[in-house]
This record gives C-alpha cells, structure tokens and sequence, in this order.
C-alpha cells in the first residue's frame, strides 16, 4: 500500500517535472555520455540512506520544492547572491534538507564523467534511489536529460510553493496552476513528506 502510494506521488510529480522539455527527456539518455551514472547515483543514495532513515522523505520533499518552480531545473540548488534571493533562502524552502547528498553525488559524477550529468537529473534520480532503498529496487523510471537551469528567484518559490498555512481554496488554485488537480493535490500532500511533518504550527493533539 505505501509502495503504491508513492509510486501514485511520484508519477504526479515526474509529470510535473518534465515540463518545456518533456519531448527531449528518454531512457537512460546518459548511456553512451556517462554509462554509469545512475548506477553511481543509486549506490551513493543507497550509502547514505542507509546510515540516514530520514533522508528520503527529505530528498523528495527537496525535489517536490524543485518542481514546483519553473519546473525539475535544480534552481533549487543555486545560492543567493549579493543582489539576489534564490529559491533556498525562501521562506518555504529554508526547511529543505538533502543537499550535502546531492552535492557528494555531483562531484563523484564530475571526477567521473566532468560536465555531463546534469544536477536536475541528479535530483530527479536522488529522490527515486532514496525512497526505493527499502524495497532494494527501482520503484519507477526516470526519464533524464534535464537542463539546470541558471534562474532561481525567492520570490517565485514564495509566490509558488504551497503554504501549510494555506487554505483548501487556495492549495487547489496553485496546483490547478501547475495542471495539477485536487487528487493531485490531496497524493502529494501525503506522500512528499513519507510520514514527515514539517509544519510548526501543527497541533500535537491532531496528530494523536
């Protein structure tokens, strides 16, 4: 039942994830340009999850968040500079965890294969190998060949990502925003988080 539940999560979100370039993503589209690079990937994601339950609910939450602005580019990943506030440093995004494991793959990957594998792959594939190690086998395909991309505003992830303060009026607005409907919306909700609250304002004796 939990295994069908995030398969359903994650068929939304590689949806959501394929955008302007959905026509240009495949099957293994790094196989003559980096043949090992989702077997890498998986390996150092498993590595890690092994010593860190918490991290795939943190890796698919870190790619929902990419997602849901300008689509699987990895802006999420870009930092701040002196004259802009990127995604990271948005209120919804401060939470994000994950990024030492995205950052420890990107490199093995440059020794590897320099230039090749893509940080928005690296994401999309992360937080597949991540939920997928209990079950110690692909849960579903990723197609890759995603594009970084090189915009990453806080303004557009305040503006995008749905508020846990938000009201129901307002969730189906912005996923209807994203061609995202309310069943969508109630998957998405449930499985982003594996069972992982990240809301403050919680209260306690709601979740009892």
């Amino acid at each position: 039942m939990k295994a069908t539940f995030l398969l359903l999560a994650c068929v939304v979100l590689l949806g959501l994830s394929s955008g302007g370039q959905a026509d240009e993503l495949k099957k293994h589209f790094y196989k003559k340009l980096c043949p090992q690079a989702e077997d890498m990937v998986q390996d150092l994601v498993w590595a890690s999850v092994k010593n860190n339950s918490a991290l795939p609910a943190k890796l698919l939450r870190l790619f929902f968040h990419d997602c849901f602005v300008r689509g699987c580019d990895a802006s999420v990943l870009l930092d701040s500079t002196a004259n802009i506030s990127a995604e990271k440093d948005a209120i919804p995004n401060r939470s994000l965890a994950g990024f030492e494991v995205i950052d420890q793959v990107k490199a093995a990957l440059e020794k590897a294969c320099p230039g090749r594998v893509s940080c928005a792959d690296i994401v999309a594939l992360a937080a597949r190998d991540s939920v997928s190690f209990q079950f110690q086998k692909p849960l579903w395909e990723v197609k890759t060949g995603r594009r970084d991309g090189n915009v990453s505003l806080a303004s557009e992830a305040l503006a995008d990502i749905p508020s846990p303060g938000a009201n129901f009026t307002r969730l189906v607005q912005q996923f209807a925003s994203k061609n995202l409907d309310v069943e969508d919306l109630v998957v998405l909700s449930g499985a982003h988080t594996i069972g992982v609250g990240h809301n403050p304002s919680l209260n306690a004796t709601h979740a009892a």
